[in-house]
């Protein structure tokens, strides 16, 4: 029941978050912004994790948060952020799509998906392209590309390091210091690459950060780092086609995007693919 709370959870949120990193860099720079997000959000979950006496990790399984921290937050969300900057939103969605392939990649040795599985992971990238691939041509930038090719690569890897390596300590306080690594880098980064703002401090970009801190990495990174040692990477990788399906509703919804055949047919397509994915038989699942 809690594995399906945090997958709906990280659905939904993180759906949202593709508007919120669009209006924070109207102000802030790519690592700007992780240095702003990661610092408010690692100071709530360690607070958050004293107050309920969570114990420590290892000085091991700190390291290896570090690294996860390094590679997830400081490593790929970074670049999705970088890559917002150049690439159609859409098209930075459809390659984000691309993380339950490299976890099923990463993972079929011991974890095979079996043919439904493989035909959901096909099916998904699919049904995210049709979704929300821009009708009016795309931005195209090579710096934008590289960074989305790998992100979800980065993003798989480091998330399947931590389901390895991490088995100890309290979530909250798991979560803080891998999102304090990533607020270290941001910190000492940002003024290698622009500094920490790239325009003038909008209220708009201030309240979008803070909803990214909250939301986006207090409460759905939490979610998702809970997920991941619950269920099996490909399986759990599904909330990246589910992402694009509520952002796209969000915007018909809150913005009045249009919203019409194709939308309608992207959504029934991922939908199929998420059911493939999660409901193939028994035999096949890790």
């Amino acid at each position: 029941m809690f594995a399906w709370l945090a997958y709906v959870t990280v659905a939904v949120v993180w759906g949202s978050t593709y508007f919120a990193i669009a209006l924070g860099l109207e102000s802030f720079t790519p690592y700007g912004m992780v240095a702003s997000r990661f610092t408010a959000a690692a100071i709530l979950a360690l607070g958050a994790g004293r107050l309920r006496r969570e114990p420590w990790p290892s000085l091991r399984e700190a390291g290896h948060l570090m690294v996860v921290g390094a590679l997830l937050l400081g490593g790929s969300n970074a670049l999705v952020s970088y890559a917002e900057l150049h690439v159609s939103t859409g098209l930075v969605a459809v390659m984000a799509a691309l993380v339950p392939l490299w976890l099923a990649v990463f993972t079929m040795a011991n974890e095979p998906l079996g043919p439904k599985g493989w035909a959901g992971i096909a099916l998904g990238i699919a049904g995210v392209a049709v979704l929300v691939w821009p009708a009016g041509g795309m931005r195209l930038h090579p710096g934008g590309l590289a960074a989305m090719v790998a992100a979800p690569l980065i993003w798989s890897w480091g998330t399947l390091h931590g389901k390895r390596f991490v088995h100890g300590g309290g979530l909250l306080t798991n979560v803080g210091i891998q999102m304090a690594t990533a607020a270290v880098i941001g910190l000492l980064v940002a003024p290698l690459t622009g500094g920490f703002l790239r325009g003038a401090l909008t209220h708009k970009a201030v309240y979008a950060v803070g909803y990214l801190a909250l939301f986006g990495s207090m409460l759905a990174f939490s979610a998702y780092i809970y997920l991941a040692k619950a269920w099996p990477p490909a399986k759990m990788g599904t909330y990246a086609y589910l992402n694009p399906v509520v952002a796209v509703l969000l915007g018909s919804l809150v913005l009045k995007e249009p919203f019409g055949l194709r939308e309608a047919l992207g959504m029934a397509v991922i939908l199929a693919a998420v059911a493939l994915v999660q409901m193939r038989p028994a035999s096949a699942k890790a």
